[in-house]
């Protein structure tokens, strides 16, 4: 690009304007999809920047350049506005997010209005959020997503034309995940979750859920009208968290088949006089099983007497998954089992998906009391042939 040119170039089928000032990048997003004539506005705004900067007359805030429209509305109100929509459509825990977004929102933007807001912005309240506020990057993330979906909504509501935080990135260092529980550490807590009468209650639950894998919220949503009449497969389709039960993730159900085992231990469970909506598993009170308190009061002493690594419950599911694949099964079948996306199953366990071998390259050398004996025997030296 020639110095002090403008370019119009597509992106996502709208035109937008590339250039560089002073050593920086600068782009502009008109808005327009990409017509002959949308093409002529865009060089023409393209041409007004062009001779701006040859005059010394160009606004690097680009307020100068935008539409106009856009500063009836400030970014606080956009905001506010854009969580009136989702109030409706999203769970109390997941609004809790774009309430606590908000008051990060107010105390960076104040009354700044939308059209002020340039990528090198929306980069600094990234790096405030870091830097200053102290977030996670995977939280810094989740948070510029939310941001990004608020100005797409505000453009499907025609209050913006452009989006800065489209291309603003966070970059998240690779987390390890923790250990599956090992075999021998899979019966040590079954037989302390066995024979501890504080314990005992919630024995079905942890070895149904070493069995196969369900989410947490899952188990604690079966009831008695999701098992077969023999018991022998369940149906998945909802979850309950917090003590309310909505549609299982992604509205997708399954059905999973039960190992004989597992399927026992239902029928043993199963009292005589059942009912379609009883739940299977419970708290010792007969509620519904708080998964932070199982955790708590249960889950976490017992591993700690037992002398195990803490490892979450919800690690029981990567613990099946994890040694299914490592015992060959098909990755397809188990994502269709335990509800996975495949793609997110190969992703997240690519490392146990027929692992690459590293070739042994070292040489095999003798025990090290045999180098020693050679080492002190003395030297015949009486052989003096070549």
């Amino acid at each position: 690009m020639a110095k002090g040119s403008v370019k119009v170039k597509i992106f996502k089928d709208r035109l937008r304007l590339v250039w560089s000032w002073q050593g920086k990048r600068f782009w502009l997003y008109i808005g327009l999809p990409d017509t002959l004539a949308n093409r002529k506005a865009a060089s023409m705004q393209a041409t007004q920047i062009e001779l701006d900067m040859a005059s010394g007359n160009f606004d690097p805030s680009l307020v100068k350049y935008k539409p106009q429209k856009q500063e009836s509305i400030s970014v606080s109100d956009l905001f506010h506005q854009f969580i009136e929509y989702k109030r409706r459509k999203i769970e109390p825990a997941t609004l809790a997010k774009y309430l606590g977004l908000e008051k990060h929102v107010s105390a960076f933007f104040k009354n700044k209005t939308c059209v002020s807001v340039s990528e090198s912005v929306a980069e600094k309240f990234r790096d405030w959020l870091g830097q200053t506020q102290k977030l996670e990057p995977v939280t810094v993330r989740e948070r510029i997503v939310l941001m990004n979906a608020c100005w797409e909504w505000g453009q499907k509501k025609k209050l913006l034309v452009e989006n800065p935080w489209d291309e603003v990135k966070v970059s998240v260092p690779p987390k390890q995940r923790p250990d599956p529980f090992t075999l021998k550490e899979i019966e040590s807590i079954v037989q302390k979750f066995r024979f501890s009468p504080n314990l005992k209650h919630f024995l079905n639950y942890v070895e149904f859920k070493f069995g196969t894998g369900l989410r947490t919220g899952e188990a604690a949503a079966l009831r008695w009208r999701h098992c077969s009449s023999e018991c022998d497969r369940i149906w998945l389709g909802e979850t309950l968290k917090n003590g309310k039960r909505k549609a299982a993730k992604r509205n997708k159900d399954r059905t999973v088949p039960l190992t004989p085992r597992l399927q026992q231990l239902l029928l043993d469970r199963r009292p005589e006089n059942w009912q379609p909506d009883d739940p299977i598993f419970t708290s010792v009170e007969g509620c519904a099983i708080d998964a932070k308190n199982f955790c708590n009061r249960y889950w976490k002493p017992a591993l700690a007497e037992l002398g195990i690594d803490y490892r979450k419950p919800y690690n029981t599911r990567h613990t099946l998954i994890s040694h299914g694949l490592e015992a060959g099964m098909n990755p397809v079948a188990l994502a269709a089992l335990t509800g996975h996306d495949v793609r997110t199953l190969y992703e997240n366990y690519a490392g146990l998906v027929n692992p690459a071998r590293l070739p042994d390259l070292l040489p095999v050398l003798s025990p090290v009391s045999d180098l020693v004996l050679e080492a002190d025997s003395p030297v015949d030296r009486s052989d003096t042939s070549p």
